[in-house]
């Protein structure tokens, strides 16, 4: 038995009243760049687990702003820095020197992809030069990219991709991408540093928890939602016919999370690429009923003819995002930080070209989620927070 699996048999038997005191066999030391994002807060929760394999984990965090107050539970040390500046990773990072496990989960977004790779090649290289030269027992990188390395990137979103279902195997697009920038620095630096491994997620479109991630369809679409009812309207879909009618896949924050720390710890999941998905399929008619009732508003569902967008639909509500978060005594938000609107709209303008798994099963990860209770579970969450009523 893989002392992966025997962990997981372990957080089972935590959960069902049954104690297991063997002594923890491994020490390992965190590194999470992102960690308010949507995979990295995940991260920051399920870390720490006194069952989580290879820990006991110790667990520092680093992101840009000021740590807020949805995160402060977790039991990590939280690193405010900004590793776009490169004396600014150099002078925060460079002292962590008992760093083992380094989980790349961030990314910028600008306005070309020649540019994203620039400036996310750049934070990716201050990073390594702060922490690879500084940390004599650091073991492995977890980068994390995503399946644009299959569909292009946003400016060419579906024109250069690839014929699903997508597999880790399948050759470079012939297009400029961010994800291929960071891969090849990544593993540059590896050849050159004695005994350090890596490994490479590509999740598809992420549900999760993190009111500051840029790319978070549940928390949009609850505000949406929140805004149908506050305004007596019906909860129209903001999509077109295929995203309403076809099989859909999506990757559960708390699965990569969970998927990360496995490569980062079996020694089979080393130096490779693997995708992450939740194992099932879902139509979004389906889980458009379950957003109407979570909210107790009319579903509107999916009309013929001309299409409307979020982006459109949403231009003038700033101010009633105000009213509802006085009225609610949410957490104070503006609509522009919570409702990633160009996001949605882009996966809901057509079909969900899907992955395969079978990579990760071969290596021995065999986690999955519900992609329907794991919807459910994540709009408990965003409310839960008060960020939507």
């Amino acid at each position: 038995m893989s002392w992966w699996w025997a962990g997981a048999i372990g957080a089972a038997r935590k959960r069902f009243g049954e104690e297991d005191d063997a002594p923890p066999k491994h020490q390992s030391v965190a590194l999470i760049f992102g960690v308010t994002g949507i995979v990295g807060n995940s991260l920051a929760e399920i870390l720490p687990l006194a069952d989580t394999p290879g820990g006991p984990w110790k667990v520092y965090g680093v992101a840009r702003r000021p740590r807020p107050a949805w995160n402060a539970d977790h039991p990590i040390q939280y690193i405010q820095c900004d590793i776009s500046a490169e004396k600014d990773a150099q002078s925060k990072l460079s002292v962590l020197t008992d760093v083992t496990h380094v989980f790349y989960v961030t990314w910028a977004n600008r306005s070309s992809e020649l540019e994203n790779c620039e400036a996310n090649g750049k934070m990716f290289r201050n990073v390594l030069n702060a922490v690879v030269p500084n940390c004599p027992d650091l073991k492995h990188i977890c980068l994390q990219t995503g399946r644009k390395h299959y569909l292009g990137p946003f400016e060419l979103y579906g024109k250069v991709a690839h014929d699903p279902p997508y597999h880790e195997d399948l050759p470079r697009l012939d297009a400029p991408n961010f994800y291929y920038t960071l891969e090849d620095i990544l593993l540059e630096r590896a050849e050159k540093t004695e005994g350090l491994t890596w490994s490479v997620h590509r999740p598809g479109t992420i549900h999760g928890f993190s009111p500051y991630s840029m790319m978070n369809i549940v928390g949009t679409l609850c505000v949406y939602a929140a805004i149908c009812k506050h305004e007596g309207a019906p909860l129209r879909f903001p999509g077109v016919k295929a995203a309403w009618e076809e099989y859909s896949d999506c990757s559960d924050a708390d699965l990569i999370a969970e998927h990360e720390i496995w490569a980062a710890v079996d020694p089979y999941a080393k130096n490779e690429a693997f995708n992450v998905s939740n194992g099932d399929v879902y139509k979004w008619k389906h889980l458009w009923k379950i957003l109407a009732e979570k909210f107790e508003v009319e579903d509107g569902g999916f009309e013929e003819g001309e299409r409307i967008t979020l982006q459109e639909i949403m231009k003038e509500k700033g101010r009633v995002w105000d009213e509802i978060v006085e009225k609610n005594n949410l957490q104070a938000t503006k609509l522009e930080d919570v409702g990633v609107w160009w996001f949605v709209d882009l996966i809901l303008s057509g079909g969900c070209p899907l992955d395969t798994m079978n990579k990760s099963k071969e290596h021995g990860f065999l986690g999955f989620r519900n992609s329907k209770k794991a919807f459910i579970s994540w709009i408990d969450k965003v409310k839960a927070h008060k960020i939507v009523p």
